[in-house]
């Protein structure tokens, strides 16, 4: 099967009972991204689209498309607009409840960290606060927003991120790398469904 992007608007092809956006690259890493308004109001929301772009620079971004239930931006576009700072958290299969939480629309003036029952922890060069149950983040800030074309009424916007503080959690480094067996980080697929990374292999590359 094969068919052209413009001829299946939503890219609901016949045939197919949801849209295939989001199963056609899988699994694909969960944004966890938490910002602050220049309020002090604190937002923590996932990201189905998100990855590192750069290593040296190392680099991160994250798309917040779509707008606000309220109407206007998504507050984790707002909060960057406003404030320029974001972080990283990774979401890990024992966050996957807490993680699907901060999912939901909430109100401006909700504090989804909290309403979540996550604790936070104070970041070291930025103002957003860090998940401080996640084992890896990353504390960036903001050196472009980018408006992407679209063919409908949502909006899809890029923010890029500088990383300028790792953290990582003591007791995943096992002789010197990170044991992804300890982090068993989620991966978001298509639809509703997740992945955990449990099982791994290596191969080491002919140059």
């Amino acid at each position: 099967m094969h068919f052209a992007v413009a001829d299946h608007p939503g890219l609901r092809p016949p045939g197919f009972k949801h849209s295939l956006y989001a199963a056609l690259v899988t699994p694909r890493p969960i944004g966890w991204i938490s910002t602050v308004s220049a309020g002090g109001v604190i937002n923590l929301a996932p990201f189905s689209f998100f990855n590192l772009i750069s290593g040296d620079p190392l680099a991160c971004m994250y798309c917040a498309n779509g707008s606000h239930v309220n109407g206007g931006p998504k507050d984790s576009l707002a909060n960057v607009r406003e404030v320029g700072e974001f972080v990283f958290n990774l979401c890990t299969y024992e966050l996957r409840e807490p993680m699907n939480l901060t999912a939901a629309n909430s109100p401006r003036d909700v504090n989804e960290m909290a309403a979540a029952g996550l604790a936070a922890a104070p970041s070291v060069s930025v103002r957003p606060p860090r998940v401080s149950a996640s084992p890896i983040a990353l504390e960036c800030t903001v050196f472009d927003i980018v408006e992407l074309p679209s063919s409908s009424q949502t909006t899809n916007t890029m923010v890029l991120g500088r990383v300028e503080v790792v953290h990582i959690a003591d007791e995943v480094v096992v002789d010197g790398m990170v044991d992804f067996s300890k982090v068993r980080p989620l991966g978001r697929l298509g639809y509703n469904d997740y992945s955990v990374v449990e099982n791994v292999f290596t191969m080491i590359r002919p140059d």
